[in-house]
């Protein structure tokens, strides 16, 4: 049986069961926590409280979804790291740190998992053949969630044989990379100035580009890439960062 994370245990225990009854506000209420919003400079989300009740202040200026990913974080705090002051920024919230112990990790773990937990995101996945940005744009629509969370949550869940990669114009590259992808497929440091993402990045668009074949060697470096070939699909998830899907071919699997 799969574990339930603290954030999927809240949520049976408050019989939720559909994406569309996941209120943020009502769960943190139930815990002792009251949303307020505001408008705020440089900073997403805090959270201030005592040993029973908490207030969570959250930018009035971002985006709904954007919102929703903070209120879940802000409750993760509340819940694993009471007593603490924190103040998160647009950095803290959905930086998605390999450090497993690092606190901002915990707490935006828990919001994927409550924005998106695996016992409803699962059988909606296994209904995808391929990870498309339509498909992805289907998911985020039925949980209310941001295409960076989603797809971060479809990459985890190992059904596809793909690698989210994030660049931005402070030059902050990440990649995570699905367990179906074989350890040899190492992503590059750096983003290729050849690859169309590069050109949504630098051009100053907001939009997405198609499904498009490109040489491996734009993403990966082993010996032998430049023999390979991907499929990249990228889209502008914030000014100046864009998200890139890879999809790597059956040669590049375990």
């Amino acid at each position: 049986m799969a574990t339930v994370s603290p954030a999927e245990r809240l949520l049976l225990q408050l019989g939720i069961k559909e994406p569309g009854d996941i209120d943020l506000e009502a769960i943190a209420y139930s815990q002792g926590a009251f949303v307020k919003f505001r408008p705020m400079d440089r900073c997403e989300a805090t959270i201030v409280g005592n040993a029973r009740h908490a207030i969570i202040a959250v930018n009035s200026l971002s985006i709904p979804q954007r919102q929703r990913f903070s209120i879940g974080h802000e409750i993760g705090h509340w819940l694993l790291h009471r007593h603490r002051l924190l103040f998160c920024t647009s950095k803290d919230i959905g930086g998605f740190s390999r450090d497993a112990l690092n606190p901002e990790r915990q707490a935006d773990d828990f919001a994927s998992d409550l924005l998106l937990p695996s016992f409803m995101f699962e059988p909606s996945i296994m209904r995808i053949r391929v990870l498309s940005l339509q498909a992805l744009d289907d998911l985020t629509g039925a949980f209310n969630t941001s295409r960076t969370a989603t797809l971060l949550k479809a990459v985890k869940c190992n059904r596809f044989p793909i690698v989210m990669f994030r660049d931005g114009l402070d030059r902050r590259r990440w990649s995570w990379p699905s367990n179906v992808v074989s350890p040899r497929w190492r992503a590059r440091d750096d983003l290729d100035p050849e690859s169309f993402a590069y050109e949504l990045l630098h051009g100053g668009g907001t939009g997405s580009t198609p499904v498009r074949k490109v040489g491996a060697d734009a993403w990966f470096e082993f010996r032998g890439c430049q023999h390979e070939e991907v499929r990249e699909q990228s889209f502008v998830s914030v000014p100046g960062e864009v998200i890139t899907i890879v999809t790597v071919p059956e040669s590049g699997t375990d």
